[in-house]
């Protein structure tokens, strides 16, 4: 996946999520996607098309082994954050679903009246989905 594709996939998905806001909280060389303040994902409007977003420490972990162009995140909590990179490891559904579960990690944590989905069964999946 190339630089462009990364960062078009990744803000699709981003502007998708219910109650999801685009900022630009660190200037004009940052988009930053919250969820009611907190944030979920970051993409520095530069050439290297990196998107940094939350992870499961565990998943993060396992996350970094398998796919070389997933990293610890840029600038943030290497426990808590990946940064995704352009690479050929990297596949749409992939990183889809990747922002969905940072999205999700930042959503439990919020009080149960502010948040906009039911984590628990927000972005699963069921066998009978046709998609």
């Amino acid at each position: 996946m190339d630089a462009t594709r990364l960062i078009a996939v990744a803000m699709e998905r981003a502007e998708e999520l219910p109650g999801s806001e685009r900022e630009n909280p660190f200037g004009p060389e940052w988009d930053v996607y919250k969820v009611r303040g907190k944030v979920f994902l970051l993409i520095p409007l530069d050439d290297t098309g990196r998107v940094t977003l939350k992870s499961h420490p565990d998943d993060a972990v396992a996350l970094r082994e398998t796919f070389a162009d997933i990293v610890p995140g840029y600038h943030m909590n290497k426990k808590h954050w990946i940064t995704l990179l352009p690479g050929p490891s990297l596949e749409d559904e992939l990183v889809t679903e990747l922002i969905t579960e940072s999205y999700r990690l930042v959503v439990e944590k919020l009080p149960k009246a502010r948040r906009p989905v039911d984590p628990a069964v927000f972005g699963i999946r069921r066998e009978d989905d046709p998609r």
